[in-house]
């Protein structure tokens, strides 16, 4: 009987899954530099967004698209009115960054302030993380989000602040709640776990996971590769949704095998030069899964184990995160004070998410809506391994 409400759960999280759009990790990059009355802007575009603007059969959209929509969602203003804006320019690309460069010229130095409204009609929660040099040398940062996309930047106005650490914390809860790989891995635990105090162990791990990337990131120990991440993130969807079959079935070799060897032949064909993903990465990958999968259809109580993986999947999302923070070559003060604020909002948007949707559930046992289990774990496991799967592929070939 105790099974009975995350039977309900796990309906209501599928529901919460399917009505979500695709979450890709979107963010760009600026550096605002204010001298008097003119300001020299730097934008840094991840290729994954620039790719957004691109048409039909295009990689990447030419620099020239980009200019103009840059154009058309930032500007300054100062207390006499609009800013003029010199042509922009672009700058070097790098392997994962497009920048560029604009120029405004303001009537005044008093009362300037920033506008930034890019990407926000493309991904609602997109976050722009801006960096405001003022004339006095002062580095502040700021975040443009779409409920706030204008910052006011005078040089030595005092109103010019730091992004505070609660606006972190609100960052990574809405990282989690507009997330559906996030909530698709969350339904994976829902799904296989027998008891809340399970559930919470498992998902705390994903916390502990970005609490590791916070050390590493701030000492700089490592340097993820930003377009592998998307792509991890998606295995593990599919991994938690193959343990799921492999427990109902009781068959975890067979279901081992059918991870374990794709991933084989995905790198053997990476080595051919075929995809994005490196071959020792995927090789690693397939032993790693079809190796959790075996151990954990043979345990009797997998709960331990299930912490590693989730430790290792806040893990590949901290190292996704702290990407894009590392390229803004921000003090370690600063990126430190970033991801608590973040992990610590991952915590509560996970737990607050889960517990939730568990007391609705247990009004709807009440009412006797449960679901059988079986039925449960054939359907949503089975569309855990697609969908994960399907973002796998889709992101490792691109």
């Amino acid at each position: 009987m105790r099974r009975r409400p995350a039977r309900c759960c796990v309906a209501l999280l599928a529901l919460c899954g399917a009505s979500a759009q695709a979450h890709t990790k979107s963010e760009t990059h600026s550096v605002w530099q204010i001298a008097g009355n003119v300001v020299h802007l730097s934008f840094t575009i991840p290729l994954p967004e620039s790719k957004r603007l691109a048409k039909p059969g295009e990689d990447q959209p030419p620099d020239s698209r980009l200019l103009a929509y840059l154009g058309q969602h930032l500007s300054v203003s100062s207390e006499g009115g609009l800013c003029s804006a010199r042509p922009g320019r672009a700058l070097a690309a790098s392997s994962q960054f497009r920048r560029f460069e604009m120029t405004f010229t303001c009537p005044t130095a008093r009362d300037i302030k920033l506008h930034s409204s890019a990407f926000f009609e493309l991904v609602p929660s997109h976050v722009t993380f801006a960096q405001i040099e003022a004339g006095d040398g002062q580095l502040i940062e700021q975040l443009f989000t779409q409920d706030h996309q204008e910052v006011e930047a005078s040089a030595g106005d005092e109103r010019l602040r730091d992004a505070n650490f609660f606006e972190y914390i609100q960052l990574g809860i809405m990282h989690i709640l507009t997330g559906p790989d996030h909530m698709s891995f969350l339904l994976g635990l829902v799904l296989i776990s027998r008891r809340l105090r399970d559930l919470v162990f498992v998902v705390t791990g994903f916390t502990i996971g970005h609490s590791f990337t916070l050390a590493l990131a701030v000492t700089g120990i490592l340097r993820p590769h930003a377009e592998y991440i998307d792509a991890l993130v998606a295995l593990t969807i599919a991994v938690i949704g193959a343990e799921n079959i492999a427990v109902a079935t009781h068959r975890p070799g067979t279901v081992a095998l059918g991870i374990g060897i794709p991933l084989l032949a995905m790198g053997a064909a990476s080595f051919a030069g075929i995809g994005t993903l490196p071959p020792l990465l995927l090789l690693g990958a397939g032993l790693l899964c079809s190796n959790y999968l075996m151990l954990s259809g043979h345990l009797r109580d997998a709960g331990r184990l299930r912490l590693v993986v989730t430790l290792v999947f806040g893990l590949i999302h901290g190292f996704g995160f702290a990407s894009t923070l590392l390229e803004m070559q921000l003090a370690p003060a600063k990126l430190a004070q970033i991801l608590v604020g973040f992990n610590l909002g991952v915590e509560i948007g996970q737990l607050s998410l889960v517990l939730a949707l568990i007391g609705l559930v247990s009004l709807l046992v009440r009412a006797k809506l449960s679901l059988p289990r079986p039925i449960v774990v054939d359907v949503v496991a089975g569309g855990l391994v697609a969908v994960g799967t399907y973002w796998f592929i889709s992101r490792s070939y691109v």
